[in-house]
């Protein structure tokens, strides 16, 4: 998966329709996520479309670290999931319930690109993720 940074760095230079299309093949480039996976408690609540994460733990270099599994069956929906993901992807869960996920989405100007319907859902998956990451980091 592509870092956030390198992401911003290629949606500036794109315009509009442009933007659409990377944000699909951010969502085509997710882990796939088994269907089993995909239930109530993983759902992310307030969102326009279905949207599921899943964190998993992973022991990498360093120790423990998150790998989400996402999904959404609407396609530009599933695009800002990954990015949202993008954020934190592969990290500490203790570095990744601190990450301000909100800030780090500001160059992609998600409200005035996309229509509110889209996002209203942005600020919960945010939650979700950071929520779960610091159960993890706090032992739990």
């Amino acid at each position: 998966m592509r870092t956030i940074d390198d992401i911003a760095e290629e949606y500036e230079f794109l315009d509009g329709d442009e933007r659409y299309r990377l944000l699909i093949e951010l969502g085509r480039e997710l882990d796939p996520m088994p269907d089993a996976l995909k239930t109530d408690a993983t759902q992310v609540r307030g969102c326009s479309a279905s949207v599921w994460v899943y964190p998993t733990r992973q022991q990498g270099d360093g120790g423990d670290r998150l790998h989400f599994l996402a999904d959404s069956n609407a396609a530009i929906t599933k695009g800002i999931v990954a990015l949202v993901i993008a954020a934190v992807q592969d990290r500490p869960p203790a570095e990744v319930a601190g990450t301000d996920i909100a800030a780090l989405l500001e160059p992609f100007d998600l409200r005035n690109q996309l229509s509110s319907n889209r996002t209203q859902g942005v600020p919960n998956m945010i939650a979700l993720i950071r929520e779960t990451a610091a159960r993890i980091a706090a032992g739990g």
